[in-house]
């Protein structure tokens, strides 16, 4: 498997790498580093009553994947990165000091895109755009393994629904209380 995984990492590396994704794909990534793009997205829907019920969504999609992703799963498995094994790679970006997989920025990503689209939110289209640039990013950069990024979207998809759920169940709870 790993060689499958270096065949596509190193691929990308051959066929993709120039001077303007060498700038674009660390400022891609660097707006998820710890979600901030995600956080913004739900604070700012949170401030209006509109949107408040998909700034919900998001919320709890990101608590629920800081839960499982981040402080779960990554420190569980230990996943070393790939360029600790393939230390000839030039990176563009800093080490990182927490493990691979799965990858953080994918699953986060992918779980602020699907609570905003189970919450019939409109910006998932532009939210799904960035994100499998910001999937691509990690790959680019050579911190992750394609594998990482495809479990942290699986992840991301499936925390991002749960997130709705959990919210959608919040709201009618406190209808519930409100009217009792």
């Amino acid at each position: 498997m790993q060689t499958f995984e270096f065949a596509i990492l190193d691929w990308i590396q051959a066929n993709c790498r120039c001077t303007f994704l060498d700038v674009l794909m660390p400022a891609v990534s660097w707006i998820c580093n710890h979600g901030e793009i995600w956080i913004i997205t739900a604070l700012v829907l949170l401030a209006f009553k509109r949107t408040r019920k998909a700034g919900a969504a998001v919320a709890a999609a990101l608590i629920l994947h800081l839960l499982i992703c981040n402080l779960t799963l990554k420190p569980l498995i230990g996943r070393i990165r790939p360029y600790n094994v393939n230390t000839a790679v030039k990176l563009l970006v800093s080490p990182l000091a927490d493990a691979s997989f799965p990858s953080g920025h994918s699953s986060a990503s992918f779980a602020s895109t699907a609570a905003l689209k189970a919450s019939g939110s409109r910006l998932w289209i532009p939210a799904f755009i960035l994100t499998i640039l910001i999937c691509f990013s990690r790959l680019y950069l050579y911190v992750h393994w394609p594998s990482d990024v495809l479990f942290g979207g699986i992840l991301g998809i499936l925390l991002g629904f749960a997130g709705w759920k959990l919210s959608g169940a919040v709201f009618a709870w406190r209808v519930k209380r409100k009217n009792v």
